[in-house]
């Protein structure tokens, strides 16, 4: 088996497709024409989005919704560039929340920490190893 997508369930489908292009510099995939979902082309696992309302409607299950106001789920998201000062830099300015500023680990990896617009964390690192 191998990992095919993730999907975060988001109140806009359309401005959170856009948000990860302007500040991740994402590439979208698609997006269904009603626009209750939506991919981004990330490498070889793909970076989803489904409307809330599309899940709360088709009666599947109760879900806590992410909201900026809120604390972060206990996962994240994590991209990995060569430039994560830059990357950084260029996601704050598309508007996601500052939570760590780039800083070494001591096993040598850069990594900083955002929130995007629905308050999902996501981490932008360099490469391991």
């Amino acid at each position: 088996m191998k990992l095919g997508w993730v999907i975060h369930y988001v109140p806009d489908v359309a401005a959170t497709l856009a948000f990860y292009e302007a500040a991740f510099g994402c590439t979208r995939g698609m997006m269904t024409e009603g626009g209750e979902f939506g991919t981004l082309a990330t490498g070889e696992t793909t970076l989803a989005f489904c409307a809330e309302t599309f899940l709360a409607s088709d009666g599947f299950f109760d879900f806590m919704p992410m909201r900026p106001n809120k604390l972060p789920a206990a996962s994240e998201i994590a991209f990995v560039t060569e430039d994560v000062a830059g990357a950084y830099a260029k996601a704050v300015a598309a508007g996601a929340l500052s939570l760590i500023a780039p800083k070494e680990k001591p096993w040598g990896q850069v990594v900083a920490y955002v929130r995007d617009l629905n308050g999902f964390q996501v981490e932008i690192c360099s490469p391991m190893g």
